[in-house]
């Protein structure tokens, strides 16, 4: 027992959740967040660490923006000794649906110091036409 240690003790450690491994549960918790402007929709997501090239950003049919990633796991040379391993590594994903005014295919992205930023520009939504009907009679 190490009373210095700052290990807290977790009943679940090794308890396996597939889904939620500990080596990605940091990246089932990526913060994203979602503002609307005049012009846009605007997603910020914190990425500390990961390149542009580890990042997708997709837009899918039914109005959805798919921000995913991976982080790679960092290799391991025989002589190593780690003595602590708290940087997360995995996969994440977070999806949104996005509204009617959003134009999919003027969306942008950039990722700067780690803050990938997602940029949905509004569309003025068209209005249904309505037509009137005579009633007979």
């Amino acid at each position: 027992f190490d009373p210095f240690c700052d290990d807290v003790w977790d009943p679940f450690r090794d308890i396996p959740f597939p889904e939620l491994s500990r080596e990605n549960s940091a990246f089932l918790t990526t913060r994203v967040d979602w503002k609307e402007t005049p012009e846009a929709h605007v997603f910020k997501a914190d990425l500390p660490g990961l390149k542009k090239e580890e990042v997708k950003v997709e837009v899918e049919d039914d109005r959805v923006l798919q921000i995913s990633g991976k982080r790679n796991v960092e290799k391991e040379e025989k002589n190593d000794k780690w003595h602590r391993v708290e940087r997360s590594n995995g996969k994440f994903l977070r999806r949104f649906r996005l509204p009617e005014n959003a134009n999919l295919d003027q969306v942008k992205a950039a990722m700067e110091n780690g803050v990938l930023t997602v940029t949905v520009p509004k569309e003025e939504v068209k209005k249904p036409d309505v037509k009137a009907i005579d009633i007979s009679g």
